[in-house]
């Protein structure tokens, strides 16, 4: 007997702000850059890039133990312990004295908000399954999707209001109270203590042993980490972009409103092209389609030969293919790597994610340092990331020509 359930509206909703916690934390920061580089790291603008990516390390970190604790000790305690922590480490970052108080807040902060993120799926499995279970996920993915669009605006709007960037963390102590709230007075548990799996070191080891010793899975991991890399890298360096290189800093939260908008359709567009094209086929046309426009744009801004009219229209459409290439492959690359892990799908879930995400800090770490007031670091890092993993997408074909899915096909 399944566990009791919140009326479905109320559940969707209450799951998307769960999920939300994370694209309001890395996004609403964006326009928050200058004033803590002004403040915290004025001889190095970029280094407060690395409040972003810290972030990133924190959650790949939490996402490794989330699942596997929740599987433990219950999803209601591990949920509630990772916002407690997640709001404690907004506190703490908002009163930060120095860049290095405030990236080890932003690290502690984004193991916090992991919790969040991993276990509301695996609370969504709790309580459906089938077709049921897509339609809830359907839901929640769409407003998580969307959400990220409007987060540097809110982020604007909040530092316009409150004078500082501080305020921004304010913002995230209060976000995180109110979803702590809402979720502990109105969610029931739902893993009953029968249910629940003793949390083993032991089993973890074997969890991440089996995923690095298949070599089709290592391989997804990879190429998700590029996918997330180069991602990364772009949020990074965005809104020194919009500001250093075009002079628009200070209608970037406008600018991305836009193109995140439109970039959403590449998740709905990979929902019915999934099925009729294959995971494995769609991520190879997202990755080499990407390459080729970015090194064409990166070839027209080192030769000179990109019309000045051209420069930030072009730059704009190329942001959007950028966004949407991530809604076409990161979703299918990871149902990709758990096709053949399935009896141990929680932990194989946990450690693939945690993976792909940490090793993605390095790539984004360094594009974003190497930003020189041009577009060039960022472009030639997506054709140096999308065009390794379109190859060995490539690759995966002859590896293993016929991988099976009972979802959806792989080719």
């Amino acid at each position: 007997m399944k566990p009791k359930a919140l009326a479905l509206p109320e559940f969707v909703a209450l799951c998307a702000m769960l999920t939300a916690v994370i694209a309001f934390s890395i996004d609403a920061m964006l326009p928050t850059l200058p004033s803590i580089a002004a403040d915290l790291s004025p001889d190095n603008i970029n280094n407060a890039q690395l409040v972003l990516t810290a972030f990133v390390l924190g959650m790949g970190i939490g996402t490794l133990v989330a699942g596997p604790l929740s599987d433990g000790i219950g999803r209601k305690v591990t949920i509630t312990g990772g916002l407690i922590l997640y709001i404690a480490m907004a506190f703490w970052a908002m009163r930060a004295q120095s860049l290095e108080e405030l990236l080890i807040a932003r690290v502690l902060q984004g193991i916090g908000a992991a919790g969040p993120r991993t276990v509301t799926l695996a609370m969504i499995r709790d309580l459906y399954e089938g077709r049921r279970m897509a339609q809830v996920v359907s839901f929640v993915m769409t407003v998580f999707v969307i959400f990220p669009s409007f987060a540097p605006s809110i982020g604007a709007a909040i530092i316009a209001t409150t004078g500082t960037w501080r305020g921004i963390f304010a913002a995230f102590v209060l976000f995180g109270a109110i979803v702590l709230v809402w979720f502990n007075l109105r969610q029931p548990e739902t893993l009953a203590p029968e249910k629940r799996q003793p949390l083993s070191v032991q089993a973890l080891w074997s969890a991440f042993r089996e995923v690095l010793s298949n070599r089709m899975v290592l391989l997804y991991i990879v190429v998700m980490t590029l996918g997330f890399g180069q991602l990364f890298a772009f949020l990074s360096s965005l809104q020194q972009i919009y500001a250093d290189v075009y002079g628009r800093g200070e209608h970037f939260h406008f600018y991305f409103l836009v193109t995140g908008l439109l970039a959403s359709a590449g998740t709905i567009l990979n929902a019915s092209l999934v099925v009729k094209i294959g995971m494995r086929r769609l991520a190879i046309a997202a990755f080499g389609g990407q390459a080729v426009l970015s090194l064409v744009l990166l070839l027209g801004t080192l030769t000179g030969l990109m019309p000045q009219a051209l420069d930030f229209p072009l730059f704009f459409f190329w942001s959007f293919t950028l966004f949407a290439m991530a809604g076409l492959t990161l979703g299918n690359l990871n149902a990709l790597a758990l096709q053949p892990l399935g009896h141990i799908a929680g932990m194989a879930s946990s450690t693939v994610g945690a993976i792909s995400t940490v090793a993605a800090v390095p790539i984004a770490i360094a594009t974003g340092l190497a930003f020189n007031g041009t577009t060039i670091p960022m472009m030639l890092a997506c054709v140096v990331c999308s065009g390794i993993a379109f190859f060995l997408m490539r690759l995966s074909r002859d590896i293993d020509p016929t991988p099976k899915t009972s979802v959806s096909p792989a080719d």
